[in-house]
């Protein structure tokens, strides 16, 4: 009986595992990665070498051999065949090199105001503005939820539109008023009375 059991759970925790993979790979290779965001390269042939990177702030990594090259906006498949055709003009012969994200800290968003814990977050997959306030410690004692708005970068990126907020019937689970927070958001929780 325990030894089915044990089959069973292993099973199920295979299936899982396995149908969770490729969507999380997918996700990983399609990332820009930005600045602050840290990666782990690895030469995997015919060395063994391996660096934790951080982007820095003029969007460039430095690496064994090559120095610095330049990545922001560039996914994790373009940056290992980068960092493989640098390595192979003149340093090694056919390299293998890896890139994965080790750490997200270019896609933040920001609360500010009458939260508990302002500051910035990571965005991890999609967050709401409920959620995103969550994260922030909720309320304090001095919030309003009349004076809950985003500001949202423009397109051009030349400033930031506002967005309205109707905090209470995201909160009564109204689907569109809890809007889907992006990156470089500004959540602005206002003072006043409930």
């Amino acid at each position: 009986m325990k030894k089915s059991f044990a089959i069973l759970l292993f099973i199920t925790a295979l299936f899982f595992s396995l149908s969770r993979a490729p969507e999380s790979k997918a996700s990983d290779e399609q990332y820009k990665v930005g600045i602050d965001d840290v990666l782990e390269i690895a030469i995997i042939q015919p060395e063994d070498l391996t660096a934790t990177v951080c982007v820095a702030p003029d969007g460039s990594i430095s690496f064994y051999y090559i120095g610095n090259i330049y990545v922001k906006g560039l996914e994790l498949c373009e940056i290992k065949r980068l960092i493989e055709d640098e390595l192979s003009d003149g340093y090694i012969n056919y390299p293998v090199v890896s890139v994965f994200l080790k750490e997200s800290k270019s896609q933040r968003f920001f609360v500010y105001g009458e939260v508990v814990k302002p500051g910035a977050y990571n965005i991890e997959g999609g967050i709401s503005l409920l959620k995103a306030i969550s994260m922030a410690g909720g309320f304090t004692k001095y919030a309003s939820f009349n004076q809950v708005k985003v500001l949202r970068l423009k397109e051009d990126k030349t400033g930031y539109m506002t967005i309205k907020v109707n905090f209470k019937a995201a909160m009564a689970g109204e689907g569109k008023a809890d809007i889907i927070i992006k990156v470089s958001d500004i959540i602005m929780v206002g003072e006043g009375i409930f």
